[in-house]
């Protein structure tokens, strides 16, 4: 429910978090713990988590970072590579470790050198997940370096992605963090209960010009990369539908300010501590606050398997200031999305 100065929703959820590991998962835990019940949680570490016992390890470890009386559930996935072992998944999801598996192309984003060099060499893995039902969340762009970066999403949808839906029909997929209009477009026309979407907050926001203004500006720089303006304005038509198919995944992705402003910095958005005020603003631009539950709240859970949150948050029109600066340990900080800039709603537990 809303009004024009509150909007009460279910608990949302974030299916698709980054936490990195030690002083950074400690700074960067408590914020997704704050906004959402629970995550599905990245396995690029390095090495990567790629077996029941590193999920398990890494969960524990993610856990111990929450802050007390703070309710909030890790979801954990396998990192796919070209040697996992099919029966490994099945015992992982058996035992309740693995929630998903992840894929990503070799070399497309970080810490992806382990990921899959050729989906043909997982094939065996893809017919056991469709089996089981585990659902498989793809990175989905091509690495092939005569394809210009922003080409690489549409590229993966017609050489891998469609083929492999036709292959496997029974496989589920999340195409993770979409960014442009022939991957909405893909989304809208698949089947609802096999193939599913993340759209992030800030490729909601900003577009390929952003990046560029007054400068180059390195915390605007993701993987997959912002698009054109007419990529921007069809994400948010299709995140504001109502359309099941497309539900709310952060791709939070914190890096050290350092390694961001560097010669060669490093890709990721730190959107955790603003997301759903982010998503809040998107939304009443759009004129489609009462839409806002079912993309943060309830879409996800759905194509997941999984209950709706019983529990409920509040946003609040209350503008604030998002911090410039955010300590993340061991004298290192992280730079949050819209940094210094002014928001509207506020989130309240």
């Amino acid at each position: 429910m809303s009004d024009t100065n509150r909007i009460t929703l279910r608990r949302p959820d974030d299916w698709h978090a980054h936490f990195r590991d030690g002083d950074m998962m400690q700074a960067v835990v408590p914020a997704s713990a704050q906004q959402f019940a629970r995550a599905i949680v990245m396995p690029n570490l390095v090495p990567p988590v790629t077996d029941i016992e590193a999920a398990v390890h890494y969960r524990e470890r993610i856990m111990a970072a929450v802050p007390k009386g703070v309710d909030f559930t890790p979801l954990m996935t396998a990192y796919l590579t070209d040697d996992t072992d099919p029966g490994a998944l099945r015992e992982g999801a058996e035992k309740g470790v693995f929630s998903a598996v992840k894929l990503y192309p070799a070399g497309a984003t970080t810490n992806s050198a382990s990921g899959v060099t050729d989906i043909k060499n997982v094939m065996p893995v893809l017919e056991t997940m469709q089996e089981i039902g585990l659902p498989l969340l793809i990175h989905g762009e091509v690495t092939d370096a005569d394809i210009d970066i922003f080409d690489r999403e549409a590229v993966f949808i017609d050489r891998i992605l469609e083929p492999l839906l036709g292959q496997l029909p029974s496989l589920k997929v999340v195409f993770e963090h979409v960014t442009t209009k022939e991957a909405v477009d893909f989304v809208a026309a698949g089947d609802a209960s096999r193939l599913g979407a993340t759209i992030t907050a800030h490729h909601l926001v900003i577009n390929r010009s952003d990046i560029f203004k007054g400068g180059i500006r390195p915390h605007l720089y993701c993987l997959p990369i912002a698009k054109r303006e007419v990529h921007r304005l069809a994400l948010r038509k299709a995140a504001t539908s109502g359309d099941p198919r497309y539900f709310l995944g952060t791709d939070t992705a914190p890096h050290a300010r350092h390694l961001k402003e560097a010669a060669c910095g490093c890709a990721g958005i730190y959107t955790a501590p603003v997301a759903m005020e982010v998503y809040a603003h998107v939304f009443e631009e759009e004129g489609a606050l009462d839409k806002l539950e079912a993309f943060a709240s309830l879409n996800g859970p759905k194509f997941y398997g999984l209950e709706a949150n019983k529990d409920e948050v509040a946003l609040v029109r209350e503008p604030w200031t998002v911090p410039d600066s955010i300590d993340a340990g061991n004298g290192q900080t992280l730079t949050p999305f819209m940094a210094g800039e002014t928001l509207d709603w506020k989130l309240q537990g």
